[in-house]
């Protein structure tokens, strides 16, 4: 049995889970999230956790049963803490501005590229150098600050682009000296 899979998940003071179906849903402080289980896992709620189940021994039901009591745990701490990436801007002339529910950035392209913010998740710039991305949901979290590093990765000769806060961008030497040749 996997053993993430088998490890209850806890239950914070004020946090509630409820399984309707297949569907659990798990409401707390900040909001209400909601999954649908796979065929073949089942969910049992019991007063302070939540445990996950599987009906048989195959190989996929063994896949997502530990995936899935992994989202149940990311659910749950995301209604009680919430998640939050940070990312910085590198470059002269880079910048971010949001416009609405989309982040306008100018990343040294002769466009200015636009990245959606879906529902749930809020983004803060408080300078133009410098963004923000926090929300209930850590995927939806994870895949706005990857899109909005994806517009411009850092590369390694200057370190230019977007990065998330406190990543270290692995350096490459230029071309080598004009004098320096083979003999």
């Amino acid at each position: 049995m996997s053993r993430i899979g088998k490890a209850p998940v806890d239950l914070p003071q004020g946090v509630e889970a409820k399984l309707d179906g297949s569907k659990l849903s798990c409401k707390g402080p900040l909001g209400t999230l909601t999954i649908t289980l796979f065929d073949g896992l089942s969910a049992k709620i019991e007063p302070g956790k939540v445990t996950v189940d599987r009906s048989a021994d195959t190989k996929e039901l063994r896949a997502m049963h530990g995936t899935t009591r992994a989202t149940v745990a990311n659910m749950v701490e995301g209604v009680t803490k919430g998640y939050k990436k940070s990312l910085e801007i590198v470059g002269v002339g880079y910048k971010a501005v949001l416009q609405g529910k989309k982040v306008a950035l100018n990343v040294g392209f002769a466009n200015i590229i636009d990245v959606q913010v879906p529902e749930g998740v809020k983004v803060e710039i408080p300078d133009p150098n410098h963004i923000h991305v926090s929300g209930i949901d850590k995927y939806l979290v994870g895949q706005v600050a990857a899109n909005l590093r994806a517009a411009r990765p850092p590369e390694p000769y200057k370190g230019k682009g977007v990065r998330y806060m406190n990543e270290t961008v692995r350096r490459k030497s230029g071309k080598a000296a004009a004098g320096a040749t083979k003999k």
